[in-house]
């Protein structure tokens, strides 16, 4: 008896051709990479590149880190290209993100050392304010996935984020900074309630009602901050959450500025992040969720309530959304402006798919923002050669860089790991395992 293969389905040798295709042109950009940085960075450096790890009132004071900024180029040029070498001629495919990701590393801090060169600015600071700015990504994108792991796409975390952000600054305008915290995060989780509402009880197309939500909340809040906050300007001066500086840790060189004297943003970041990961994967509650997002009849026919499931982690992420909103206003500047968010929220969207749809993932994925976000202030402040709208721009090219270069067809997975199975499902539930 023959047997007839699907002719849509991909068949094993294909996939690996693919795989192939896509360690080859991995290796050709290293190539690339490894020809820019010989010619214009190494090439185009003159002196040493001065970092400073320690700041003058750090307890324990480390000394400059000096590096010969042409024959640092020229090294680094060297090693991307051996990995674009290899990639492209054996065609690594166990090996392929890992030899993109190191090479990318690579050049960035090959283009650091070239921008330094002849110069000198601070790494603590500079790694600081990388976990400052990564705070409103990492939390955009833990909304993100408290959303997604019950299969409700939230294109909304950027209206969330701004909600949050204006009322942060008028409830801490008027009643202190606390009460405007609280208040983002109700005003978040209120907006996470409408938008389950939308898709879940009324089955509207979740991107559309993601895109209403933003554009109701830009509108409305750019009424709000033209028509009254200019006139009453007391409404919009709002008090900021000071660096709160942890015994012993805060003083750690290097390390301990940079998560260990900070604002009760980032702390609440840490903990938000570490408190989800728990609930989705080591709780009851979580595999239900999960199993929600994974096998939604499944679920139902075992007596999971599907739509409260779904309504409580979406406005849990608006909440989540809403605490990172605030950031905004009373971790930073202490005033609303219009549209001040800047699509961080999107870009938080991007951190989920990159961090593969996990709390921690989209984390360390912030953290990439977040490094391209505070490199581009630094040399700013160093005058390098680059317009200052190139600069503006490192956070977004980053983002189309890790989306399209790291992600690529794993983008196409709603979720990471095997679905869970009926039979699995009612097992784990009974035992109350995190599967």
């Amino acid at each position: 008896m023959t047997t007839i293969q699907n002719p849509t389905a991909d068949s094993p040798a294909r996939l690996d051709l693919g795989k192939q295709k896509h360690a080859r042109i991995s290796g050709a950009v290293l190539i690339a990479l490894a020809v820019l940085v010989a010619l214009v960075f190494g090439a185009g450096s003159e002196g040493s590149a001065v970092f400073r790890l320690s700041r003058p009132t750090d307890a324990l004071v480390l000394p400059n880190l000096s590096v010969p900024a042409a024959q640092f180029n020229f090294i680094a040029a060297g090693i991307l290209a051996f990995l674009g070498a290899r990639q492209f001629l054996r065609g690594g495919v166990r090996w392929t993100s890992l030899s993109l990701g190191l090479g990318l590393a690579l050049a960035v801090v090959a283009f650091l050392v070239w921008a330094t060169a002849g110069k000198a600015f601070s790494l603590t600071g500079m790694l600081q304010a990388t976990m400052v700015r990564a705070v409103p990504i990492a939390l955009g994108g833990l909304a993100g996935v408290l959303c997604e792991r019950v299969a409700v796409v939230n294109i909304a975390i950027e209206g969330m984020l701004l909600a949050g952000a204006f009322a942060g600054a008028l409830v801490g305008s008027l009643l202190g900074g606390i009460a405007g915290l609280t208040a983002a995060v109700a005003v978040g989780g209120l907006f996470g309630f409408f938008l389950a509402a939308l898709v879940v009880t009324y089955r509207m197309d979740q991107i559309i009602a993601g895109v209403v939500i933003n554009l109701f909340v830009l509108g409305l809040t750019s009424y709000v901050s033209s028509q009254v906050f200019q006139e009453y300007r007391s409404l919009n001066n709002a008090p900021v959450f000071r660096a709160i500086k942890i015994p012993l840790l805060g003083d750690i060189p290097v390390i301990g500025p940079m998560l260990f004297y900070q604002n009760i943003f980032v702390y609440g970041a840490l903990v938000m992040v570490a408190v989800a990961t728990y609930y989705l994967f080591y709780t009851r509650t979580g595999l239900r969720a999960r199993a929600v997002g994974e096998h939604p009849r499944a679920a139902d026919t075992l007596g999971i309530d599907v739509y409260r499931t779904r309504f409580i982690n979406v406005t849990l992420g608006g909440m989540v959304a809403g605490f990172g909103g605030a950031w905004f206003t009373l971790g930073s500047v202490g005033r609303f402006d219009e549209n001040m968010t800047g699509g961080r929220g999107y870009i938080g969207l991007a951190a989920m798919i990159f961090g593969r749809w996990h709390p921690v993932g989209a984390l360390m994925a912030a953290l990439v923002f977040g490094f391209a976000d505070s490199m581009q202030q630094k040399l700013a402040l160093l005058q390098t050669p680059i317009p200052s709208e190139f600069l503006a721009m490192a956070p977004y090219i980053a983002t189309i860089i890790v989306v399209a270069g790291f992600v690529g067809a794993r983008a196409r997975q709603l979720r990471t790991g095997s679905p869970i199975s009926r039979n699995r499902l009612r097992i784990l539930t009974r035992r109350g395992s995190h599967g």
